[in-house]
């Protein structure tokens, strides 16, 4: 497990502390953001006490739980209507989606040509486009990357190929929120970063209503698409045989005074999971109550994936009981 990665020094023997400690760290941590310090594995701890100042400096650096609020969690069959799990007051309201807006324009780019397949097209890294997350988004990119790596540059090249009014007939056709692509106002910025705290907003039903359509094949698009945007997404094995296509997001909301409140940022995670010819789809939306480290779109697959597991557990069935 990752976190054994994290606190089982060479030398060391976990004991029941670290596994608790353990067990409240995977939840609040994102997996990429643990990547970034591996190096904390490797020390050779010599005596125990070592063990312990370790830990106690790990914990004192990350903290055992983060405090995120639950706005959505819904859980539907994908052939139907019945909605098998919803949770929270949030579930109607629109936000920004963030990197969740990759599937959609997945679609768009696959439908329109600029994507051929899962694979094509690879483009470069240049000079000038954005690069927050440094040499992850340097790389040559192709669709499936895209979408794993989330690499907005690439987005911002699908939006720029098919121009704003385009974009905007796409999504609304799919039912993707409110459809506005215009960006921020005055900026004439739409096509960089309307889905970044800015003028495109979705709720998380509408999340399920557009994953809904995908899965059942009902979206106005050559028919040919469907099974590219499959392959493209990114997957992770769950519980019980269940496999997860699935997408992060993350930005932070706008508030009345039209000011971005980056203490309390959003986090998504939307897709769908399968079994044995049986589909569901899913969106779970939660937000910071203050700020903390690493990515609150890192922490919301977390707690969702707990939450399925869960669900099987007790008998995912499907009346939903």
């Amino acid at each position: 497990m990752l976190v054994y990665g994290f606190i089982k020094l060479r030398g060391c023997v976990p004991c029941p502390l670290l596994k608790i400690l353990a067990k409240g760290m995977v939840i609040g941590m994102q997996r990429s953001f643990l990547s970034n310090f591996s190096f904390i594995a490797k020390p050779t701890c010599l005596r125990r006490r070592f063990c312990i100042n370790t830990l106690l400096l790990t914990t004192l650096m990350f903290g055992v739980q983060t405090e995120a609020k639950v706005l959505c969690t819904i859980i539907a069959e994908a052939n139907g209507d019945d909605i098998l799990v919803q949770q929270g007051d949030g579930c109607s309201t629109r936000v920004t989606p963030a990197s969740t807006t990759k599937i959609p324009l997945a679609v768009m780019g696959f439908d329109s040509g600029f994507l051929g397949d899962p694979h094509s097209p690879t483009l470069p890294f240049q000079e000038g486009y954005v690069d927050w997350l440094g040499d992850i988004w340097k790389q040559p990119t192709d669709p499936t990357r895209w979408l794993k790596y989330s690499v907005v540059w690439y987005s911002q090249l699908i939006t720029h190929k098919l121009g704003q009014q385009r974009v905007e007939q796409y999504a609304a056709d799919f039912g993707f929120g409110n459809a506005d692509f215009s960006g921020n106002s005055g900026k004439s910025d739409g096509l960089d970063y309307a889905w970044i705290s800015s003028s495109l907003e979705v709720s998380p039903q509408e999340q399920v209503a557009f994953i809904r359509r995908l899965i059942n094949r009902d979206l106005p698009v050559a028919v040919d698409v469907f099974d590219k945007v499959y392959q493209s997404v990114d997957t992770w094995p769950a519980d019980n045989g269940w496999t997860i296509h699935r997408k992060t997001g993350m930005a932070s909301p706008r508030i009345p005074d039209d000011r971005i409140d980056r203490e309390k940022p959003l986090g998504w995670f939307v897709g769908w999971a399968d079994k044995d010819g049986r589909s569901v789809v899913f969106a779970k939306l939660i937000q910071d109550e203050k700020k903390e480290i690493g990515s609150t779109g890192g922490r919301a697959p977390d707690e969702f994936l707990v939450e399925f597991s869960e669900l099987l557990d007790n008998g995912f069935s499907k009346d939903g009981e």
